[in-house]
């Protein structure tokens, strides 16, 4: 939990693969973020404002007060996005479930970085509803990081 509660004390992040489509998770989960307070950015090559929010086309475009980054990324494009948020000074990293390869976590773990990935950010911030109780089936069965 130290990792998580590290990651949720930044302040502002972005979220890299939110969609344009608002029926597709990356922009409900950015929605839902946004409704509970959290100071998130979207990063999305192909909108120019997503929600009514700037939308920035690259990582690298983000501005210097982004600590941390969510993906919602294709796989494939995981871990080049990655190491380009690495290269733009971005340490701490959360990686969605089915965002992620087992290489792409692989060559990650080697970075000097705060890594979470396996884990749902909506079950940490703020988690209502369905987020809530899986949090607590997470706890009950072990499956919350230590």
């Amino acid at each position: 939990m130290k990792d998580v509660n590290r990651f949720l004390s930044l302040g502002t992040y972005a979220i890299a693969g939110v969609s344009r489509d608002p029926k597709k998770f990356g922009q409900v989960m950015f929605k839902d973020l946004r409704k509970k307070g959290m100071d998130v950015v979207p990063v999305n090559p192909a909108a120019d404002m997503i929600d009514g929010v700037k939308c920035y086309k690259t990582v690298g475009d983000l501005p210097e007060e982004i600590r941390g980054i969510i993906f919602m990324t294709p796989k494939e494009e995981t871990l080049s996005v990655a190491r380009e948020a690495i290269g733009h000074g971005i340490k701490d990293l959360w990686i969605q479930q089915g965002a992620e390869t087992k290489e792409t976590i692989a060559e990650l773990e080697k970075e000097n970085i705060n890594l979470i990935h396996n884990q749902c950010i909506l079950m940490f911030w703020k988690p209502d509803g369905i987020h809530s109780f899986h949090r607590f089936l997470k706890k009950i069965f072990g499956g919350l990081p230590a």
